[in-house]
């Protein structure tokens, strides 16, 4: 039985008028079908989706004229042939013309077939070929629409955009009702097809995950996370490490030498005044200007020099005093532009002092340089171009805090902050060989080796006042752990030299596995992380300054599709993370575990779960299709030393131990010196898709 006829709002165009009536139609009949994309495959009196056209034109007095309209409106399903109503239209004219003749006797019958308008003219067969023709030609466009349809497309005539256009499409309405109506008809059908591959996939995932009957017991909605896991206390007052002396280092003679020693190597320069900080700021200066090359500079302090006899004069000694830096370019400084990596913000400045840039500050380092991001911190595509990665300048770092690892990794600065939400961090310093470490703050160190990381992560750490989201984390002193009590897993992708040397050193390695029922991390993060930064740069989407987006494939795409979440599946989404954190708290056994650092569904996991990572090189490989065999470019291998939420000075103690018996670290990339037989190509010819979220 059919619903009752919904009216629509008046159109003035048949064709519309048809677009209307194909969603009616498939509503009516979805109780048959069971599928509302489907075609009509059963009877349904269509005198309902009739009787709106009578309501859309006054001039359309079809009153009785059921057996027509029935036959038209069946073919506006597709359930009869058209050449049967083309013949009804001309036997129906004729009758119209004879009227007077053919009420009178024995075909007094088909009186009740008749309107009772009383043409007496020629007229007469003009008004009932036209309302006979605008119904057929409704459902003309109906088969037509019903076939699109049915195909899984969507095609809106002549309009730019859905809002007061075609009122009562689904499509138009839902995105009406979310307040999205701004989007163009291309983009909401990219959105469209962007929900049904990725959105509804996560959400069917996640609603069998942690869905249930009772409201949700067993998976509390959490949106705020705290990720201590009371593995092993750490102390209650925070204290700073006790960093170890450095005796008998010595200025090397080259400036070259000087640009590649670590953090300790160079305080211990400065302590003993062989080095100035003067001097340290006009060597990483000089190696900054040498190399625009690797993209990787947004702009140079242009009053470092001055800042860092200002700095030196009123901060007490300590191990980055002194010391040169770079700053990813999403934390602010004031008076330098933050342009988050996009044009849209390039000449942005803000008049804010991040909280890491004061800790930093006041410690004694001195900022050296902004360093790149990519744009709205997505990959490593900025409004200036690619970051290219040092160790094989034809490849790209990858990673938005490609600036940091690339500057860090060629001896431009001798650390840098960069930050992780999904690979930030861990993509390009796997790349570009580097020792970060990120934790839950979400910002971390680039540092020439781990205890350099272990140094800045000790400066740095500590709570926000304001950030509501921080915290104070006391962590334990890594240069005070004793490796040889620990137990420290390996999965089956980890680099087997690091399990021997660690070996070696008295650790105890066992095999391991994370053992978790999510189907996709990466779905749960793909959630959450696009909702939060679509809330961030709502108003940079209505805008429609996503279009002057660097790369259209990544945030433009994510964030349109993050417009139609619903907040009930977001908060599923938040369940789900929750869920996957006791799994993963219940099956870590270990205190450690060794694993690949770009694996994308452990990079995800590790971010939604909180695990500090620090990812170490342990090797060179030769480059694929070299252009010679004398090339010094390098592929570079890597691994990941995973730790519990708050416990960073496992995997610190673990890879300074690792790092105490290998050199990789210490290794210096060609850049742009590639050997007598080979060449830069210009522009690249191997390029590294962006990495994307994917459905399930």
């Amino acid at each position: 039985m059919c619903p009752s006829p919904l009216h629509w709002n008046s159109v003035c165009n048949p064709r519309t008028v048809a677009a209307c009536l194909v969603r009616r139609r498939r509503f009516f009949f979805n109780s048959i079908e069971g599928s509302e994309l489907g075609s009509c495959n059963g009877f349904c009196c269509p005198y309902g989706i009739v009787s709106d056209l009578r309501f859309q034109f006054g001039y359309m007095c079809i009153h009785r004229m059921y057996v027509c309209l029935w036959v038209t409106s069946m073919v506006a399903c597709g359930l009869t042939n058209l050449n049967f109503v083309l013949f009804c239209i001309g036997i129906l004219s004729i009758f119209q013309i004879f009227k007077p003749q053919l009420l009178k006797g024995r075909f007094g019958w088909l009186k009740f077939l008749l309107p009772t308008p009383k043409p007496k003219n020629i007229l007469a067969v003009s008004s009932c070929v036209e309302r006979v023709v605008v119904v057929w030609t409704a459902g003309l466009d109906i088969r037509q629409l019903n076939e699109q349809g049915d195909s899984g497309e969507m095609h809106f005539r002549n309009y730019s955009k859905c809002s007061g256009k075609i009122d009562h499409d689904p499509s138009c309405s839902g995105f009406r009702m979310l307040d999205a109506d701004f989007f163009s008809d291309a983009k909401m059908l990219e959105i469209q097809k962007g929900a049904e591959e990725l959105n509804i996939p996560i959400i069917r995932s996640n609603r069998k995950l942690v869905a249930s009957v009772n409201g949700g017991l067993e998976n509390p909605s959490s949106l705020v996370f705290r990720s201590a896991w009371n593995h092993d206390h750490a102390q209650d007052a925070p204290k700073r490490f006790d960093y170890p002396s450095l005796s008998g280092v010595e200025r090397p003679e080259s400036d070259e030498d000087i640009a590649f020693m670590s953090i300790l190597e160079l305080g211990q320069l400065i302590k003993s005044k062989q080095i100035t900080s003067e001097e340290l700021v006009r060597i990483f200066l000089n190696r900054l200007k040498r190399y625009p090359l690797l993209y990787a500079i947004q702009c140079l302090c242009i009053l470092v020099k001055f800042i860092a006899s200002i700095i030196l004069l009123f901060t007490a000694a300590g191990p980055l005093h002194g010391i040169p830096y770079g700053l990813k370019d999403i934390i602010a400084v004031p008076h330098y532009k933050t342009t988050w990596g996009s044009k849209s913000f390039k000449n942005q400045v803000l008049d804010i002092e991040a909280w890491v840039y004061k800790r930093l500050k006041s410690a004694g380092a001195v900022l050296l340089a902004k360093l790149v991001t990519g744009s709205l911190a997505y990959d490593d595509i900025w409004f200036g171009g690619r970051t290219r990665n040092p160790w094989n300048i034809e490849e790209y770092s990858t990673g938005s805090s490609a600036g940091p690892a690339a500057s860090t990794s060629a001896g431009l600065v001798p650390f840098a902050i960069g930050s992780e939400t999904a690979g930030s961090i861990t993509y390009p310093a796997a790349r570009c060989v580097l020792n970060p470490i990120y934790s839950q703050d979400k910002l971390g160190p680039f540092s020439r080796d781990a205890a350099g990381c272990a140094v800045v992560l000790d400066v740095i750490r500590g709570k926000d006042p304001d950030d509501l989201s921080s915290r104070d984390i006391p962590f334990s002193d890594p240069f005070a752990v004793d490796i040889t009590k620990l137990n420290v897993g390996y999965l089956e992708d980890a680099e087997m030299d690091v399990v021997e040397k660690l070996r070696s050193k008295g650790v105890n390695m066992i095999p391991f596995k994370l053992n978790y029922s999510v189907d996709s991390a990466q779905g749960i993060l793909n959630f959450t992380m696009d909702v939060d930064m679509l809330a961030h740069f709502d108003e940079w989407q209505r805008s429609g300054k996503d279009d002057d987006y660097e790369a259209q494939d990544q945030w433009p795409l994510e964030l349109r599709r993050a417009r139609v979440v619903p907040a009930v599946d977001y908060v599923q989404a938040q369940r789900a993370r929750g869920k996957l954190i006791r799994e993963v708290r219940d099956n870590f056994k270990v205190h450690s575990f060794v694993g690949n650092a770009t694996d994308w569904e452990l990079v995800c996991v590790g971010n939604l779960v909180g695990m500090p990572v620090i990812v170490i090189p342990t090797g060179f490989k030769p480059i694929s299709d070299a252009p010679t065999n004398n090339t010094r470019r390098r592929a570079t291998i890597t691994t990941g030393i995973y730790a519990p939420p708050d416990h960073d000075h496992i995997a610190l103690a673990l890879a300074m131990a690792y790092q105490s018996v290998t050199d990789h670290h210490k290794q210096h990339p060609p850049i742009d010196d590639l050997g007598p037989e080979d060449s830069i190509p210009n522009p690249p010819t191997r390029t590294i898709p962006p990495r994307q979220l994917r459905g399930l």
